[in-house]
């Protein structure tokens, strides 16, 4: 009889490490924190931010450039002091901060991911 090799050794697959984003989808990836941050904001009417979540400040702090939230940072004492848009971008980290809706929030228009703010179309210019 002949003798057969078996081998009982698995060879296991490496995991590559994900594609790095395009710019587009990175872009597109943060268009949506935006917009779940801001209906968030909306649906609650307030929401306060730990001092240590400086993603979702980011966040916050370009939502408040273009008027869609007011963001207060909020003392130990528990009062909150309005920030600029211009501070909240270099306010101190220490902090936590409350968002709301801006006093006089008319309703805003979210423009589809698809069908984002400048699309060729609208601006009637080919392409």
């Amino acid at each position: 009889m002949g003798c057969v090799a078996a081998s009982n050794v698995v060879p296991f697959r490496r995991v590559s490490a994900p594609p790095p984003m395009s710019e587009r989808e990175s872009g597109l990836r943060r268009r949506g924190e935006q917009r779940v941050l801001m209906e968030t904001v909306y649906a609650l009417g307030s929401m306060v931010l730990g001092a240590d979540d400086r993603e979702t400040k980011l966040t916050a702090s370009r939502l408040q450039v273009y008027g869609f939230v007011t963001i207060e940072e909020l003392g130990e004492d528990g009062r909150g002091r309005r920030l600029r848009p211009s501070e909240a971008i270099r306010a101190r980290m220490d902090r936590p901060w409350r968002l709301s809706k801006p006093a006089m929030a008319a309703p805003v228009t979210i423009p589809s991911l698809d069908d984002f703010l400048f699309e060729n179309e609208h601006l009637n210019q080919p392409a």
